[in-house]
């Protein structure tokens, strides 16, 4: 069997893309889904005849735990060690964790918790350790790193800040992320966070050094090559001020009532979508449906797929779902230069190139800039060379 050049998450699926593209399904997630399936039969009487009349509205909840409806994503992949190998992480609504799958198919279990979410995987240079995002319920995401087998989990930085996207710089010494801080009002609820810059940990010391920041923009995903630039995605940060009108104030003074309530609303929705990857409510009549995905989790935003397919640009049968603000940077001593415009994921591989993808298509930029279109897919979150 060939081996893939790609990897790809679509809509919480793995994907590989080579001579023979194909789909990765977890044997874990079969495993609990199949569970799941067995528990619905033995309590299938709950939920309907006399039985549903019964219990609806106590015990059991309406939709009777229908395995349709359990949720099990692949949330990033990361290639592994040995040629074939990949790593990814996987969540369902209970846990997370972090699995290999070999070049023979076979599925390793290395971690799984259910007292945080696990993401942004990233295997060491040197193969012996893993990085990861560790997604806490009290808004904040910390580092992780562990044994390449899943053995000796530790968290290494800390705050109230949101640490993600962890990459390894060549030579293993250091991790380059993504942070922001959290802000907080008098009570210590949650009220925002800044914008993200990229800052550089080195592993031996602690010390933190600040590699790129930008007040108006967001810099996501940052990577390092041998030879010391930077890449990163850059798109406008959402939660700068702008200057209010008076008519404004008088508008947003008679709608705020009915603002207050919708923006509660969103504001729970927006958490339990990016912790949880369920929105609070749900249509009547979706029971025995899979979700909507017409939306999807794009760096924390909810994007309407439909909309940002209309609004913005991109190749016909595959148009961007993120605006050309959304850039692709490179940072070097000579200055920074955007090497493409709707980004939405992007990997280095290791002969200088370029895949990245805007949502719809992946691409390929070859060092001397020669671009090529390598597939086209569907909400696609991430991409990896292998």
């Amino acid at each position: 069997m060939s081996q893939p050049s790609l990897a790809y998450v679509s809509q919480g699926k793995l994907h590989l893309h080579g001579d023979a593209d194909r789909t990765i399904e977890s044997a874990f997630g079969r495993s609990l889904r199949e569970r799941a399936a067995q528990i619905h039969n033995r309590h299938a009487w709950k939920t309907a005849g006399r039985g549903a009349q019964f219990m609806r509205g106590m015990l059991w909840p309406e939709t009777g735990g229908d395995p349709s409806e359990f949720r099990i994503l692949i949330t990033s992949v990361s290639r592994g060690r040995e040629p074939g190998e990949l790593l990814y992480s996987l969540e369902t609504d209970a846990i997370s964790g972090l699995f290999l799958v070999d070049a023979t198919g076979f599925e390793q279990r290395l971690f799984h918790t259910a007292d945080y979410r696990v993401r942004h995987i990233a295997l060491s240079p040197s193969g012996d350790t893993l990085a990861v995002s560790v997604l806490h319920s009290n808004m904040t995401a910390n580092l992780g790193v562990m044994n390449g087998d899943g053995s000796d989990f530790r968290e290494i930085s800390e705050g109230d800040s949101l640490d993600l996207a962890p990459r390894w710089v060549p030579g293993g010494k250091y991790l380059v992320f993504q942070t922001a801080g959290l802000g907080r009002d008098a009570a210590g609820r949650f009220s925002g966070y800044g914008p993200f810059a990229v800052q550089q940990l080195d592993l031996d010391s602690g010390d933190l050094a600040t590699l790129a920041e930008d007040a108006d923009s967001d810099l996501l995903g940052p990577q390092l090559t041998p030879s010391g630039d930077l890449y990163y995605i850059r798109r406008p940060y959402a939660g700068k001020r702008k200057p209010v009108n008076p008519l404004t104030i008088m508008k947003d003074t008679l709608l705020f009532p009915f603002r207050m309530s919708y923006a509660i609303f969103q504001f729970f929705n927006f958490f339990s979508m990016r912790y949880t990857g369920k929105p609070l409510a749900t249509a009547r009549g979706a029971v025995g449906r899979t979700p909507d995905l017409k939306q999807m989790m794009i760096w924390g935003n909810l994007v309407d797929v439909d909309q940002a397919r209309r609004e913005n640009s991109g190749e016909a049968d595959a148009p961007s779902l993120v605006p050309s603000s959304w850039q692709l940077v490179r940072q070097s001593a000579a200055g920074k230069d955007v090497v493409a415009k709707g980004v939405l994921s992007f990997d280095l591989g290791p002969d200088g190139s370029v895949v990245c993808s805007n949502g719809s298509a992946v691409h390929r930029i070859q060092p001397d800039g020669k671009r090529e279109r390598l597939l086209v897919g569907n909400m696609i979150e991430q991409v990896a060379w292998l």
